[in-house]
């Protein structure tokens, strides 16, 4: 699409009756480098089920749920419809001080869809201030059990937990990091998990890697296992490329959290709600951490709207001293937001009575022998995957890093496909709706643009 000055007409129709078409300029967008994209910016109009309508006419199918967040298609009638409901009987409320009863229906069955044990929730308005939540939480619940020695937390390389500063701090990716200056003190972090030598094309869980857990001993030697309030891990890393993590890892974590009283968090803002086969990663690894963040899929993406789930014993904690008294100075204007709880139990139905995430474990073994038929091809390195999310690593070339993945991206656009490029890695995350049919329309749109996009440097597998 050429360049233009104001919005194409098919967007245009939606601004305000002013008379004055919408400018391009106004927006400054999230994580994008705004000149170049409005050079030649690409729109999306339009969604239903598995596909986008985009400005220039095309459809294409979105192999990455939006944002990894629309498990349930775009457009869901179910959701759809209970929001609409939702507006017309109630538009807005506070839960300071007073509350509305979607909330607290939704904070019921949101803890039956838990881990067992997990029947507390705080909402919150996105995966960013769920980890910010997560962190304060963790950091209060020590300070309410008379140990507020605890202030260290610490997070792991590549991880993606937000932009809040507390996210930013227990994250591991740097150009995410080195913007801000001096982040959040007492924060350390764990090595990464990624190892292409050893673990390069495997299907689930990597057979190396557990030794990458026993850096947390070595941490909590260091800085004294008595300072550290909590551990911040992503089960399975999304944002820096698809990593699972190594089998037994996420045991050994919970291991030596417990050994010396240091809390475990899952930010499931990604693997939540179906992603991977399961409830929750949790579900899926056999391993329960003590709090849980999520976002994302708890909508489909409908409206803003995270949550965090905890142990009995982390909400028990607060639950002292006088009645009268607020047990944690924390919230949000809009959390718990009527329309978003009506979306997040729809959503909700969707998962269970309509069966989505049976249907996503069930298909996810044709997803894995579908992308890893894509080894071999030039330039492919690496390929990891769980449930339905997968991840396709490329060989980085010489003008920069990102741009072989940018590349495959952009001819996959073309092919009328939608995939996402996080640094040299091709990100999968389609609708838990999704059919054989798809898949392999995406592994075929991914064959043909790494094909045509190859250079002579880029080694087959």
């Amino acid at each position: 699409m050429a360049f233009a000055d104001t919005l194409p007409s098919s967007s245009a129709a939606a601004a305000p009756t002013t008379g004055i078409a919408p400018s391009l300029d106004a927006f400054w967008m999230p994580f994008t480098p705004n000149r170049k994209f409005k050079q030649s910016p690409r729109l999306i109009v339009g969604g239903e089920g598995l596909h986008y309508d985009l400005a220039d006419g095309r459809r294409v199918l979105d192999a990455i749920a939006g944002l990894w967040c629309v498990n349930a298609g775009h457009r869901n009638p179910r959701i759809s419809a209970a929001m609409k409901a939702q507006i017309d009987v109630l538009d807005y409320a506070s839960n300071f001080q007073i509350g509305h009863p979607a909330a607290f229906e939704l904070a019921q069955r949101l803890a039956r869809f838990a881990p067992e044990g997990m029947n507390h929730v705080f909402f919150t308005n996105s995966g960013s201030e769920s980890v910010d939540t997560a962190l304060k939480i963790a950091l209060a619940y020590h300070r309410a059990r008379g140990d507020a020695g605890r202030y260290r937390l610490i997070g792991r390389e590549r991880a993606y937990h937000g932009v809040g500063f507390g996210g930013i701090s227990v994250g591991g990716i740097g150009r995410q990091r080195s913007t801000f200056g001096p982040l959040l003190n007492g924060v350390d972090h764990l090595p990464h998990t990624h190892d292409l030598v050893r673990n390069a094309f495997s299907r689930g869980e990597p057979e190396h890697g557990i030794d990458k857990a026993d850096a947390l001993e070595a941490l909590l030697a260091l800085h004294d296992a008595s300072t550290v309030a909590a551990v911040i891990v992503e089960p399975v890393a999304g944002s820096t490329g698809v990593l699972p993590p190594p089998r037994g890892y996420l045991k050994r974590l919970r291991e030596i959290c417990d050994r010396h009283g240091v809390l475990l968090i899952f930010d499931e803002v990604i693997t939540g709600f179906g992603r991977l086969g399961a409830n929750f990663a949790a579900d899926l690894f056999g391993v329960t951490p003590d709090i849980i963040t999520a976002a994302k899929g708890l909508t489909n993406g409908a409206v803003p709207m995270g949550a965090v789930l905890m142990r009995d014993a982390i909400h028990d904690a607060f639950m002292q001293g006088s009645v009268g008294a607020i047990e944690l100075s924390h919230g949000y204007t809009y959390s718990g937001h009527p329309l978003a709880c009506a979306a997040a139990m729809a959503t909700l139905d969707a998962y269970t009575e309509d069966g989505l995430i049976a249907q996503a474990a069930a298909l996810s073994p044709f997803f894995e022998d579908a992308i890893h038929g894509l080894r071999g091809l030039p330039g492919v390195i690496d390929i990891r995957n769980t449930g339905l999310l997968g991840g396709i690593e490329l060989q980085a070339w010489a003008d920069g890093p990102g741009t072989h993945a940018q590349a495959v991206a952009q001819q996959c656009v073309e092919l009328g496909v939608l995939v996402r490029s996080v640094g040299d890695t091709i990100a999968l995350s389609p609708p838990l709706t999704i059919g054989r049919e798809h898949i392999e329309q995406i592994v075929d749109a991914l064959r043909t643009a790494i094909a045509q996009t190859a250079r002579p440097t880029d080694k087959e597998a």
